[in-house]
């Protein structure tokens, strides 16, 4: 009796309070199964009755009863209290309190790789620049062999270039296009170059065009490589294009973006696609030309490559170089913004961290 007793008080006091504590329907239901169920903690207690003599069942099977009674009443009491509150709840949705001061709506920002893209591509405009854009998927052809990198070049291998496969009905082997000779394996461009002769397949010069847009690249991500990042490249087409043109713009670009003080320097610089080539830097403006580890204590930072295009180029484009001369330049939007901004990581960019996205918010 007393092992029933104790039993059975220790059942009410917790029963007891959990429904006291519970402030939603389903924690009750969740309660009232845990002790009024058919598996219940009461439904228990009148299993093990069974061996009781049957003067005892009948005493305890009265207090089990008593107690059963009690929890339900108690559960029904919480449940109607708990739905009273909902209809208010759902009541006062309705309602406006106009005293209450209005909700902050938070706005958005450009991402810094954006704003950069935007302000180069603005300067160039102000020069008679235009915008195009091209495929992020291209073809050998458009990204190699058309602009001069053969065979053999390293930024083919498979370190540096994102190789698709080639379609499930298509033959492996017929990659290359036997109208033009020219090869159409597929790759995630490594350049915006490659919208070049895509451009001048189709239009006929003059033209000055800006090409931005994202590229890929099969390198390890650190400080500052990505296996992803944007490009702008530049190109200006005419009778009479030589590098004093090619200096000009560039003079413009370098102090409209990084100030009218700004110091720079041009030194020669390989690229295939250009003859001559030229690298342009900046005074590092960390160390303002003292020498730091971002400039590895040279003074100067690489900004961007450029040069006179290629004749090899005009002549995959359909041009006659004889004819026709002019420049191309290209730049990493991502470096540029982390030189603008004094940012020390790549990844930050692409991280998706607001406390960091939103410095940039005007």
């Amino acid at each position: 009796m007393r092992k029933f007793d104790s039993q059975l008080q220790s059942i009410k006091t917790n029963a007891l309070n959990e429904i006291k504590k519970s402030q939603d329907l389903i924690l009750l239901d969740k309660i009232y199964r845990k002790y009024l169920g058919k598996r219940g903690e009461i439904r228990k207690i009148f299993k093990s009755l069974k061996n009781l003599k049957t003067a005892e069942k009948r005493e305890i099977g009265r207090e089990v009863n008593l107690l059963k009674l009690n929890l339900e009443k108690e559960i029904e009491k919480k449940s109607a209290e708990l739905k009273k509150k909902l209809i208010e709840l759902e009541s006062q949705k309705d309602k406006i309190d106009i005293t209450i001061p209005g909700k902050k709506i938070e706005t958005g920002c450009l991402h810094p790789l954006t704003l950069i893209q935007r302000k180069i591509i603005e300067i160039f405009q102000t020069m008679g620049f235009s915008v195009v854009e091209g495929p992020e998927i291209e073809t050998e052809w458009y990204n190699f062999d058309g602009l001069g990198m053969l065979k053999d070049h390293p930024a083919r291998d498979m370190q540096d270039t994102l190789w698709l496969k080639p379609e499930k009905n298509k033959n492996k082997k017929e990659t290359i296009n036997k109208k033009n000779n020219k090869s159409e394996k597929k790759l995630m461009r490594t350049q915006t170059s490659a919208v070049q002769i895509r451009f001048m397949e189709k239009n006929n010069p003059p033209f000055r065009i800006v090409i931005p847009g994202r590229v890929f690249r099969h390198e390890a991500t650190d400080a500052s490589h990505e296996i992803q990042f944007y490009q702008l490249e530049a190109l200006m087409v005419d009778k009479n294009i030589s590098l004093t043109n090619l200096k000009g713009v560039l003079e413009v670009f370098i102090k409209q973006f990084f100030g009218e003080d700004t110091k720079f320097r041009w030194r020669p610089g390989y690229f295939p696609y250009v003859e001559p080539g030229l690298e342009i830097d900046i005074e590092c403006n960390l160390c303002k030309g003292k020498g730091c580890s971002a400039c590895k204590y040279t003074g100067w930072v690489e900004v961007l490559g450029s040069g006179m295009i290629h004749p090899n180029v005009f002549k995959a484009a359909g041009y006659n170089p004889e004819n026709w001369q002019g420049f191309a330049l290209g730049m990493g939007v991502d470096r540029l913004a982390m030189l603008k901004y004094k940012i020390n990581d790549i990844r930050l960019f692409y991280s998706g961290d607001l406390r960091f996205l939103k410095q940039f918010k005007k």
